[in-house]
């Protein structure tokens, strides 16, 4: 199995409220039950105020680096991204357990 975990940083200036921001969050949590590969979803907002801290997160697992790919190139994974390509920065990790 692969762990795939993004973190997404608001740039300067994108307030969680506005709209272009809650319909990325839409998009993201409308994936679970979308993509096939997915094995695990989940998706939410930071909890936490620190200058370190990121805004947002996807946690997710799929079966091995081809369903990954796949994941990734899937359709509503590109829309959903592509909204947040507007708004945010973020980093990847992804790690076999």
């Amino acid at each position: 199995m692969i762990r795939h975990l993004v973190l997404f940083k608001l740039n300067e200036g994108v307030d969680r409220d506005e709209a272009r921001v809650a319909a990325g969050v839409k998009a993201f949590q409308e994936l679970d039950g979308v993509v096939p590969e997915l094995e695990f979803w989940e998706c939410a907002w930071n909890i936490t105020d620190r200058p370190i801290a990121h805004d947002f997160a996807i946690n997710s697992a799929v079966a091995d680096l081809d369903a990954l790919k796949r994941y990734i190139e899937h359709p509503a994974h590109q829309a959903a991204a592509g909204q947040w390509r507007e708004f945010a920065t973020w980093v990847i990790a992804d790690y076999e357990f």
